[in-house]
């Protein structure tokens, strides 16, 4: 009897790219909270100070990182519980198997 691990390997998809998406959100957010650093006097001279709008569309939104945050929680659940669920199912089929 043939049983395929697709149920655990679309679990295992689902679990790391949940948790890449929290890493991505968590640096967005850290990096928005980290207080700008004061450019030298030398550094001052040389460059020329970017328009606010310019430099607020580098920056990512707390908001959407927030979200973004969120959706990697419940993809990462989600995920666990496909996993977990594929686990009982293989067993139930062992248990009738033997």
């Amino acid at each position: 009897m043939q049983i395929s691990g697709s149920a655990f390997s679309a679990g295992l998809s689902g679990i790391q790219a949940g948790q890449r998406r929290v890493e991505q959100a968590a640096g967005e957010i850290a990096s928005n909270t980290l207080p700008a650093q004061q450019p030298t006097a030398v550094q001052q001279a040389q460059s020329v100070e970017p328009s606010t709008q310019v430099r607020g569309a580098n920056e990512p939104d707390l908001a959407q990182s927030l979200v973004g945050l969120t959706q990697g929680r419940n993809e990462v659940q989600a995920s666990a519980r496909v996993v977990e669920t594929a686990d009982e199912v293989l067993g139930t089929l062992i248990d009738t198997r033997a």
